[in-house]
């Protein structure tokens, strides 16, 4: 008698829009979106969409309808408190929000945010009953290809870390891999450092209980998600898939084998 297959772990794909649209223009994205939805749950894909703050809550209604997984772009570690100009978990829950992104290197950047104050966010995500979508990545690249699997995977190893620490075990969680030197470049990192890399991510969360989904972000476009498959989850776009039509080639993509 032949093996019963193992079901395909659901693979994910979406995009922040940053700060690239006004409201008039999220709004017409968001109509956008709504039209992927079959296309994406026919093929067992997870779809997601990173609008800004105050989008948020009538993308939860414009979304409601669909499948559609509604993120946001940042929170605070606290519940509550005197933080101006910052947003809680406890508020992004009320407004509908599933997934939220943390650790992105341009907030490292222009912000100073540290590996450890994303893991004290990642906790507060979980917390409140939503999913952390925690970027990862090393800085720079070396020319010499096995040189370079090496410091990423170092770097990531201490972001990953610092990132779960204070999250259960049995949380679910994702991890998006996105080195930041391909952030905006050209082309996405090469296929084989890709693998080789979260490969060893892939090691580093084996003991955890809860599921584990890894993307890869960094100039990804068609073609990439084929070349990773084996390696990766999905992928996590930039402003190649603030283009609906480009999202709705990656998502044929990935609905092949």
């Amino acid at each position: 008698m032949a093996p019963i297959p193992t079901p395909r772990e659901k693979r994910l794909v979406g995009t922040s829009l940053k700060m690239y649209f006004d409201l008039h223009q999220t709004q017409t994205y968001l109509d956008a979106i709504t039209t992927l939805s079959p296309q994406a749950q026919k093929a067992n894909i997870d779809l997601f969409i990173i609008p800004d703050f105050l989008s948020l809550v009538p993308a939860k209604a414009k979304l409601s309808s669909t499948t559609i997984l509604l993120g946001a772009q940042n929170c605070h570690s606290a519940d509550s408190g005197a933080y101006t100009g910052e947003i809680s978990a406890v508020t992004l829950r009320q407004a509908g929000v599933q997934i939220v992104e943390l650790g992105h290197a341009e907030r490292k950047r222009d912000f100073a945010e540290t590996d450890e104050a994303v893991g004290a966010k990642a906790a507060a995500v979980v917390r409140n009953g939503m999913v952390p979508l925690i970027c990862i990545g090393e800085t720079k690249c070396s020319v010499i290809a096995s040189q370079a699997v090496g410091f990423a995977v170092e770097e990531c190893k201490g972001q990953v870390t610092a990132a779960l620490a204070l999250v259960p075990s049995d949380a679910d969680v994702i991890l998006a891999y996105e080195p930041v030197w391909a952030i905006g470049a050209s082309e996405p990192a090469d296929a084989g450092h890709v693998l080789a890399v979260t490969q060893n991510i892939r090691a580093m969360v084996a003991g955890r209980s809860g599921r584990t989904r890894i993307l890869y972000g960094g100039s990804a476009g068609p073609g990439t998600f084929q070349k990773l498959k084996d390696g990766v989850d999905g992928l996590f776009l930039g402003r190649f898939a603030h283009d609906i039509n480009n999202l709705e080639k990656v998502l044929q993509e990935m609905a092949q084998p």
